[in-house]
């Protein structure tokens, strides 16, 4: 038996209901209802009577409601005293470019209800920078995108996201339902800072124009309104918010980019596995809601 088998069954006592108990635990209703079962084969009592208008707590359950209910208390006043008695700390996060919003929006403010003690500083990068400042030690955890030279960092993939070209809406090819880079020679496409990362710069442009000189791009608002205006071409992920007169077609012959959190140790310290925890549950749960 442990704290979060505990907290969950607090709240189904408290709702009466599985599945007011779950919207309040921000989960779905299966696996609460299975932790309850497990929580019950643990302990080899009946703790909830099922009704067909929810839950009532047998007189075992209400044992050990009112005792957890204690336990619980005693357990945040714990973590509060350590959390204070050691001191702010500090987590720096970084963030690509077009992840800045999910970071700033939804995951620091999440982080920050379990670890109201630390600071967190939001370190933002172009797209000439795909490690969001992990190669320059700038930060402790990042949140980007793969593909690029990932040697020696360790992360963890949120999502796979396809992508696709970004044409103006005069282009001939947006007649098209999907089309393939290898079929696509002499565009011109935005290029990216001479010095970023090989494998990216391969990944998020087309196949290279011989003698093409195009001013690097170092934001996606500056990609996307190369194309606007200069009738560019540009790759993004298929959800990309576009400015008006630009599409996005589906492109076959490229893998998915993989949204991570990223960071340097093989054993990184306990705030950056918290964060990157929190992080992953966070998403998933607006992906879930979002579908």
């Amino acid at each position: 038996m442990d704290l979060r088998a505990l907290r969950y069954f607090v709240a189904v006592a408290e709702e009466r209901n599985i599945g007011r108990a779950a919207d309040r635990l921000r989960m779905t209703q299966p696996p609460l209802s299975r932790a309850m079962h497990r929580l019950e084969a643990d302990l080899g009592a009946t703790l909830l009577d099922r009704t067909a208008g929810g839950v009532e707590l047998t007189r075992v359950g209400r044992i050990l409601y009112d005792d957890a209910l204690a336990l619980l208390e005693y357990a945040d006043r714990l973590e509060a005293r350590v959390r204070s008695a050691a001191g702010r700390t500090t987590l720096t996060v970084g963030s690509l470019a077009d992840t800045a919003e999910l970071v700033g929006g939804r995951i620091v403010p999440a982080f920050r209800e379990h670890h109201p003690n630390v600071s967190v500083h939001v370190h933002e990068t172009d797209l000439g920078d795909p490690s969001a400042g992990l190669r320059a030690g700038l930060v402790d955890v990042a949140l980007t995108r793969l593909p690029f030279e990932d040697t020696g960092l360790h992360s963890h993939v949120l999502h796979a996201e396809p992508v696709g070209l970004v044409a103006r809406e005069d282009d001939p090819l947006v007649r098209q339902t999907s089309v393939r880079l290898a079929d696509l020679p002499g565009r011109r496409w935005v290029q990216l800072p001479p010095d970023t990362d090989r494998v990216w710069s391969a990944y998020w442009t087309g196949p290279a124009t011989p003698g093409a000189q195009e001013a690097p791009v170092r934001t996606i608002q500056e990609a996307l309104q190369a194309v606007l205006w200069n009738g560019m071409s540009a790759l993004a992920p298929l959800d990309q918010l576009l400015p008006a007169g630009l599409v996005t077609i589906p492109v076959t012959d490229r893998p998915p980019s993989r949204l991570v959190l990223a960071w340097p140790e093989a054993d990184p310290p306990p705030l950056v596995r918290s964060f990157v925890r929190i992080a992953a549950a966070t998403f998933h749960r607006k992906d879930t809601h979002s579908t």
